[in-house]
């Protein structure tokens, strides 16, 4: 039964948190930025705005919800933080390593729960402050809203574990921001995400009880997330728990890495316990192939969270999670020892490693119809070793693959390569297409045409089209987001119509501010 109309209510259908409703909060509810200790989560309210409109919404999420689009836009009022319906909203609390240097506490600056609906919970981005604001109004801007509301659903469609988003309202109220971070802040469009997801539990939740030395606090959180979210593992088996996340984490990489997805903060408070991606900032997807490649200027130069460093990445943060769990995992486990503390963190460790090469192979090989075996892998390899040589399209190179295989390659798909490149690389690539056709299987043309195509996407998320689809928004033209968010809905099929949108980045987007690298700030 779906919600309908004016009858759509989220009072009448969401019900608390199982988060709040378990789980320590704190006494406190004057909303000052501040030290919250021994407890997970601030009561908050959400600031009201003028003049809230709905720009875009996910049919997907609400049907997930059982809303339809009068039931969606009948809620525009709890959606844009408005009205509250009786609903005890929160903000969690939590810290992080942010940038590989332990931040303290952090918390859910611009992010406010509303409850769940149907196992999913329901947050508001940019509905307000918080007592983790810090310095910040809590408000978040249309660019950067529209950018969070489209990848959200682009990453659902392209089949990787990910948070949702079912609406985006705009507010009517103006945000200052520093776009660019180099003092001129201006005036821009605010704006409200709803994001949906089991749970929006981090690694830093664990992180700041284990700074602080509170380990009943920890216990508690960590047994309340075993208990609703992984309650196939055994009751206390922290160790358990830990390899689940690491292995979680390991596939969510390896699809990441397979469809060209850079996530540009992969900071430890932006690590999602259920293997989810959470939080879309800097995003961006590889356009010419270069593993040193970030979407993020603030990591212009370190380039610690660039593509070809993600896998080892989530490593490093797994092992952060072990280190907050320490404390749970010098006891007992059900069944028996836990064994050494330091070999339950080095175990999950290793289950994160086999995870991702398994994956990643698998994945990897996929890309090229091909199984996993010494030999694809060398041909997986070395084609990366070509691709990262010159410009080349990282997605229209695998997508073009489909058109090769009914007889030996003999030429270079066009339009790969952005610019000019030298006749040698040419010969270089046309002798791996030799190889990579030798080892297809034969007589099965057709169905590996299919069989690649329904692996390497057409349509994915470039920023450029972000970009373009935020410009028309602001100049009046907000229709461009939910045209967009139609196209990424299907990125595997041939969109007759739309050849457009599967154009390889222009070169005026090289360097065009949002079309290529991205600051933090929204």
């Amino acid at each position: 039964m779906k919600l309908v109309g004016i009858w759509a209510t989220l009072s009448s259908v969401l019900s608390a948190s199982r988060f709040t409703t378990s789980l320590p909060g704190d006494p406190l509810d004057d909303n000052v930025p501040r030290p919250v200790e021994g407890a997970l989560w601030s009561k908050v309210l959400p600031s009201p705005v003028s003049s809230p409109s709905l720009l875009a919404f996910s049919r997907e999420v609400a049907d997930q919800l059982g809303l339809d689009e009068a039931g969606v836009r009948a809620l525009l009022p709890t959606l844009a933080g408005n009205e509250t319906n009786g609903l005890v909203p929160w903000a969690a609390n939590y810290g992080g390593h942010q940038f590989g240097h332990w931040a303290g506490q952090l918390g859910d600056g611009r992010a406010i729960g509303l409850g769940e609906l149907r196992g999913q919970e329901l947050q508001l981005k940019g509905a307000g402050p918080t007592p983790y604001s810090r310095r910040g109004d809590g408000r978040a801007v249309l660019r950067s809203s529209i950018r969070e509301f489209l990848c959200s659903e682009a990453m659902a469609h392209l089949g990787v574990p990910t948070t949702r988003a079912l609406s985006l309202v705009v507010t009517g109220d103006r945000v200052m921001r520093d776009m660019f971070y180099d003092g001129h802040p201006e005036l821009e469009p605010g704006a409200i995400v709803c994001r949906v997801a089991p749970s929006f539990l981090r690694f830093g939740n664990f992180e700041l009880c284990a700074s602080r030395e509170d380990v009943s606090l920890l216990r508690a959180l960590t047994e309340h997330t075993m208990a609703t979210h992984f309650p196939e593992l055994p009751r206390g088996d922290f160790a358990a728990l830990l390899r689940e996340v690491a292995e979680r984490t390991a596939r969510l990489l390896a699809h990441w890495q397979a469809v060209g997805f850079v996530h540009g903060v992969m900071n430890t408070d932006n690590m999602s316990m259920l293997g989810l991606t959470i939080d879309y900032g800097p995003y961006g997807w590889v356009d010419d192939f270069d593993p040193s490649w970030t979407p993020n200027t603030t990591d212009a130069q370190q380039r610690r969270y660039r593509y070809g460093n993600q896998p080892g990445i989530g490593l490093w943060n797994v092992e952060r999670l072990g280190i907050a769990l320490l404390p749970l995992l010098t006891n007992e486990k059900a069944g028996g020892p836990a064994g050494e503390p330091a070999d339950v963190i080095d175990d999950a460790m290793q289950a994160y490693q086999r995870t991702y090469e398994k994956e990643a192979s698998t994945r990897f090989c996929s890309k090229l119809a091909l199984v996993p075996s010494p030999g694809n892998i060398e041909l997986v390899n070395s084609l990366f070793t070509w691709l990262a040589a010159e410009e080349t399209d990282f997605t229209l190179f695998f997508r073009s693959l489909s058109t090769l295989v009914a007889e030996r390659p003999t030429a270079i798909p066009d339009g790969v390569f952005y610019a000019s490149v030298p006749e040698s690389h040419v010969r270089e690539g046309i002798a791996w297409l030799g190889r990579w056709w030798d080892a297809l299987p034969k007589n099965e043309t057709q169905s590996l045409a299919v069989k690649l195509n329904a692996t390497n996407p057409k349509y994915v998320l470039r920023n450029y089209l972000a970009q373009e689809a935020i410009d028309a928004a602001q100049s009046g033209r907000p229709e461009a987001v939910m045209e967009l968010l139609d196209v990424m809905r299907r990125p595997f099929d041939e969109q007759p119509g739309r050849e457009k949108y599967a154009a390889r980045r222009p070169d005026w987007a090289r360097t065009k501010a949002g079309c290529s690298a991205l600051s933090c700030s929204s």
